[in-house]
This record gives C-alpha cells, sequence and structure tokens, in this order.
C-alpha cells in the first residue's frame, strides 16, 4: 500500500509488531466517557481501539480526505457494533467538526502530510474543550526502510514549533517506541 506522498505504508497487521495502539491511547489518557477525535485517522489502526475504550459513554469521530479509508473505518465499527464512532471524509485544513466538544484531538503520524499543518492545527484548537489535550504522534526524523521521506518528516523541534504558534502550550515530549515520538499540548487561553 502507498501513501499519497508515494511512500510505503506498513500493512496495519504489521504495523501492530512495532506500534500498539491500545497502549498508546492509554498513555495519553483515554478512558469511557472522553471523545476523541482522530484527524487523518487511516483505515482506523487508532479510531477503532479508542472506540473500544472511551466506551458507549464516549464518542470518536474519524475525519480522513480517503472516501475509501473512512468506508473501511465504518465496515470495522459496524463489525464490531462499535455505534459510538462518526466517521467522515474530509480535509483537515478545511474540516472543524464540532467546537469545544473534544477531551483529546489526536493526530496518529499524520501531521507531516497536511499540505497546511498550521491551518490543521487552528482547526484542533477549535475543536478542543477548554483543558482539553492535542496529541501528536509522529516519526522520529531518522532515515528508515519504510514511511515517509525523511525531507517531509518534523524533528520534534519542528513540531513543537507549529503547535506553538498555534496557540498550544507543549506539556510532555516523549518517546514513542523506536520510530516515534509523543507531543502532548494544551490549548493557551485567549
Amino acid at each position: 500500500m502507498t501513501h499519497q506522498h508515494g511512500y510505503r505504508r506498513v500493512p496495519d497487521v504489521d504495523r501492530r509488531k512495532w506500534q500498539d495502539p491500545e497502549a498508546i491511547l492509554a498513555d495519553m489518557g483515554l478512558k469511557p466517557g472522553i471523545v476523541f477525535m482522530d484527524i487523518g485517522c487511516g483505515e482506523g489502526f487508532f479510531a477503532i481501539p479508542a472506540a473500544r475504550l472511551v466506551g458507549e459513554s464516549g464518542r470518536v469521530y474519524a475525519l480522513d480526505s480517503r472516501s475509501e479509508a473512512i468506508a473501511k473505518v465504518e465496515y470495522k465499527a459496524a463489525r464490531e457494533g462499535l455505534r459510538n464512532l462518526e466517521a467522515a471524509v474530509g480535509k483537515a485544513e478545511e474540516t472543524v467538526l464540532c467546537r469545544s466538544c473534544a477531551d483529546i484531538v489526536f493526530f496518529g503520524i499524520v501531521l507531516h502530510d497536511f499540505a497546511d499543518p498550521g491551518r490543521v492545527l487552528a482547526n484542533a484548537r477549535e475543536m478542543l474543550k477548554p483543558g482539553g489535550r492535542l496529541v501528536n504522534l509522529d516519526w522520529k526524523k531518522e532515515h528508515m526502510g519504510w514511511g515517509p521521506p525523511f525531507h517531509i518528516r518534523f524533528t520534534q523541534e519542528e513540531a513543537v514549533q507549529l503547535i506553538k504558534t498555534a496557540g498550544f502550550a507543549v506539556g510532555t515530549i516523549k518517546e514513542a517506541g523506536q520510530y516515534h515520538y509523543l507531543i502532548i499540548a494544551k490549548p493557551l487561553k485567549t
């Protein structure tokens, strides 16, 4: 499977060998009752386990620009009987799913893919509740045999600067396995 930038994606079955979505989601504080947004959700690698974790009292919104990816998310959710997941086709630069409604807005290894990451982060800020959290999981800027090309990856410092410029205070930066870093931020009060 290839990505819009032409790089090779790792199939989800293989991806689970080096990335545990349930552990990552639990580490960011996902629990029953949370409203979670997975922006650039792909085929639901994080959205489906998130819907399980937030339970019937929570809600998951999954957004992707590719209709075939959203169709797969909807199929997986229906197959598992997950009625708390709402999937939508749209560009993250142009889409605000709701205002001040999300506890967590999550970017799972996609921030480097957006045409205008600053606009995407501004939209995330609009969707977050006061006190909500932005979580960015992304590829380390290192050469490796898969994932996005080196030249489009953000270093942790570049990602932090983008997030701060969009009106967030960065709280936590840590490694998330061998290939990724995780940044957690909160919107600055206006």
